[in-house]
């Protein structure tokens, strides 16, 4: 039996201490299969002369033995540990260093203000499909912001401010007013302006890392009633954000811990957070903000295992291969012949329809994956197909794009898709129901073209005109099923498309 290779990841944080366990499964795929977090709130412990006190350390050795029986129950292979700014910035950090390593066993680096900008960096970039902004990782001892062109580093700063020791500095245990916040805000835009290379990207969009930013991005789904359980590539308008921060600002940190959606652990810390976001934010002249869940951790595991891979130039192919890698049941050469004809079936009616290329790549990623929901349960599959895409994460797409792939690849008639939309009507529109009606036929009849799972057909070609729509196929061997199959389907294709399909055929 092949072993899964397994690596954990530690990051020894100035809020919080995290353990992510990531494993490579023997297809080649990736995914995380454990996590752990415990809230230190090292930046908060450091004193006055700028020592972490031996009572302190003796928890961080706790928390770290943990996290080492976790990965011995996991199997890992290997771990990768490593501290940030609350110890790079304790003056006692070289003593700090020797005694976890002593007590754990562990080798612990010590991550620069450069070191951490660029691996939250390439956790995001590869990720999400942008190609210009600006990443902001806001931390609980400092706060990263970088600028990336083209997908690539063009420069970072590292400030020494973060959530935790802003608020330990400038609030009183988490409360604070209007003078507080200024202070902070006159804090942040004193370090801006040292950083003349700031200005002169406008409109550009705001990549938050960090619990600060995810915290926010679950409050404004609470409040919109937002139908999709997912935070990794959502986006927030400033005024939204802004609207928020206003509202927890004047509250206290008890009456905060009340809010509908609120990490309690980040209550009294979320405020000053939300400020340095803010602040940057407007320097900057952001667009918006945009959330990633892939950071640090990411970045860290990726070096880890693919130290010579460069930037992933397409996330969605990647996302896409990946996540069908993850459910080996699928018959691979099945879906592959899926996918080839559905794409050609889209390409031979472009004078038929007018879908984009953008379209094009939906019924790609639909038709690639339609068959996972086998690995839950092969009756009505297409439930579970749906279930998994809308609540994975498929890099590359919005959440409103991620939906309607799921809606595609479980396409099975009109009357099912109504309902289900129903539940999405905050995201999709009516256009989009269209859409999906239109891509899951087509996706249904690709199907049929393969429904004994042989490849019959070695190559298809598709016609529309006033009489229907004429497809003929070249086959390799008998495709009697298949012709069963696509004839099963005239009656729901002429629905939705307004053609009657003819088929013809040679082997």
């Amino acid at each position: 039996m092949t072993v899964n290779k397994r690596i954990g990841i530690i990051d020894i944080g100035s809020n919080s201490i995290r353990l992510v366990i990531y494993e490579e499964t023997e297809h080649g795929a990736h995914h995380v299969i454990d996590e752990s977090k415990d809230s230190a709130r090292l930046s908060e412990k450091i004193g006055a002369d700028g020592i972490l006190k031996e009572e302190d350390l003796r928890l961080i050795v706790q928390t770290l033995n943990f996290f080492k029986k976790i990965c011995e129950a996991n199997r890992t292979s290997k771990i990768r540990a490593v501290a940030t700014a609350a110890i790079r910035n304790a003056k006692n950090s070289t003593d700090i260093l020797s005694s976890l390593s002593q007590h754990t066993g562990l080798n612990i680096e010590l991550l620069s203000g450069e070191e951490e900008a660029r691996l939250g960096f390439l956790g995001m970039i590869q990720s999400l499909a942008l190609q210009d902004g600006f990443l902001v990782d806001i931390g609980g001892g400092s706060t990263e912001v970088t600028l990336f062109r083209d997908r690539r580093i063009v420069q970072s700063v590292s400030f020494p401010f973060g959530s935790v020791n802003t608020t330990k500095k400038y609030t009183r245990n988490g409360d604070l007013d209007s003078t507080d916040a200024n202070r902070i805000q006159s804090l942040v835009e004193h370090a801006l302006h040292q950083n003349s290379w700031l200005l002169g990207h406008k409109n550009l969009p705001l990549v938050g890392l960090g619990g600060t930013i995810r915290s926010i991005c679950k409050l404004d789904q609470k409040t919109k009633k937002y139908s999709l359980a997912l935070t990794h590539n959502y986006d927030l308008d400033g005024q939204s954000l802004d609207i928020l921060l206003q509202q927890l600002l004047h509250m206290s940190v008890d009456n905060r811990k009340k809010v509908e959606g609120m990490s309690k652990d980040r209550a009294d810390i979320i405020v000053p957070g939300l400020i340095i976001l803010q602040t940057v934010f407007r320097f900057i002249g952001a667009s918006h903000y945009k959330i990633s869940g892939s950071g640090l951790r990411d970045g860290l595991y990726y070096e880890t295992v693919f130290p010579d891979q460069p930037v992933v130039l397409d996330v969605l192919n990647k996302s896409v291969r990946n996540l069908l890698a993850l459910h080996p049941s699928v018959p691979t050469e099945h879906v592959e012949q899926v996918n080839r004809l559905a794409l050609k079936l889209f390409d031979d009616l472009r004078a038929t329809h007018t879908f984009d290329a953008r379209c094009r790549d939906y019924l790609n990623v639909a038709s690639l994956l339609y068959r996972i929901g086998v690995t839950v349960l092969y009756y009505e599959y297409s439930k579970h197909t749906f279930y998994l895409m809308a609540h994975s994460r498929i890099d590359g797409l919005s959440h409103r794009e991620i939906l309607i792939c799921a809606f595609i690849a479980s396409y099975k008639n009109k009357n099912r898709t109504r309902k289900m939309f129903l539940e999405y009507k905050d995201i999709l529109t009516e256009s989009d129901y269209v859409l999906v009606l239109q891509l899951g036929m087509l996706l249904q009849l690709a199907i049929a073209c393969d429904r004994s799972e042989t490849q019959p057909i070695q190559q298809l070609t598709a016609h529309a005109n006033k009489k229907g729509l004429a497809i003929h196929l070249d086959c390799v061997h008998s495709p009697a099923i298949e012709i069963r199959e696509v004839q099963s389907l005239q009656k729901e294709f002429k629905k939705v498309w307004d053609l009657q399909i003819s088929l013809t055929s040679t082997i």
